[in-house]
């Protein structure tokens, strides 16, 4: 599939086929000349008929989280796994912010929610290609090792959900890369791989916009229905949201992003309320 930008008729339909392609580096240089297409001004919004799921790669094999195999970070080999699993989540997370854009374009949007979300799947395809050389520095590549199939599972159960999209993809998956970054910062800062270090806090630091733009555009719809966000938060975070939410938090970065601790703590005490009462 070719990646020329003039080839792209709209944002959606360039979205989907982004989505639609399944090598990762193709969909990573395809995300980049999209995104240059729209914020040149030479592309209508559009609609598109998105996949259900993202074309994938034949490998890395795809597992249940159960199934994956443990990590040991503390050797060389392990922290090569870690960079595979980052790369892995990076990978998803070009197709969901594509996949907001082709599948929600029957939601009335000012142009910045498209601006927000091109420009987070632009910098998405950047964080996989900067991991994608950090595998190759290592002798890796992205594949050699299997991936989990939780991450898409979110987008599956919130496709006719926006709200729901945005609550659990921006406000919590990614919100949660906020609390565990510092210490895979901190973990390669110590063995001097300071080019895997450059990597990670280029990562870490437009994290911080992607989670909030999903609060903003949360808060958005919240005030057009006239909703209340904490609420509808949380609501809908139980609803969709397969596994539990646990401390530490990074509190600072997530305050930095619209996510008040109001949002998060008192769905951790239910889930630390649920286990003592279980354990008795």
């Amino acid at each position: 599939m070719s990646a020329d930008p003039q080839s792209f008729v709209s944002l959606a339909q360039g979205a989907s086929r982004i989505l639609r392609e399944p090598d990762p580096l193709t969909k990573a240089r395809m995300s980049h000349a999209l995104a240059a297409q729209w914020f040149a001004g030479g592309l209508p919004i559009g609609q598109s008929e998105p996949p259900d799921r993202p074309a994938r790669p034949s490998k890395p094999d795809l597992l249940a989280p159960k199934d994956m195999p443990r990590r040991r970070p503390g050797t060389e080999k392990g922290r090569g796994a870690l960079l595979h699993a980052i790369a892995h989540i990076e990978l998803n997370a070009i197709d969901l912010h594509w996949d907001i854009i082709a599948r929600f374009t029957h939601v009335p949007f000012p142009k910045g929610f498209y601006d927000d979300w091109a420009l987070a799947a632009d910098q998405e395809a950047k964080h996989f290609e900067l991991l994608s050389a950090r595998l190759a520095a290592q002798g890796m590549a992205y594949g050699d090792l299997p991936a989990h199939d939780g991450l898409w599972q979110a987008a599956e159960e919130t496709c006719e959900d926006l709200p729901g999209r945005l609550a659990v993809v921006p406000m919590v998956l990614e919100a949660r890369g906020l609390d565990v970054t510092p210490d895979m910062i901190a973990l390669f800062e110590k063995t001097g791989e300071s080019e895997t270090v450059a990597a990670l806090q280029v990562i870490y630091a437009e994290e911080v916009g992607h989670v909030a733009y999903g609060s903003k555009w949360f808060h958005f719809l919240c005030g057009r229905h006239n909703l209340d966000p904490k609420e509808t938060f949380h609501r809908l975070v139980r609803q969709y949201f397969r596994t539990t939410l646990k401390p530490p938090f990074n509190e600072e970065k997530r305050a930095e992003a619209g996510l008040p601790p109001d949002f998060y703590w008192p769905l951790a005490e239910e889930t630390e309320a649920s286990e003592t009462s279980e354990r008795g």
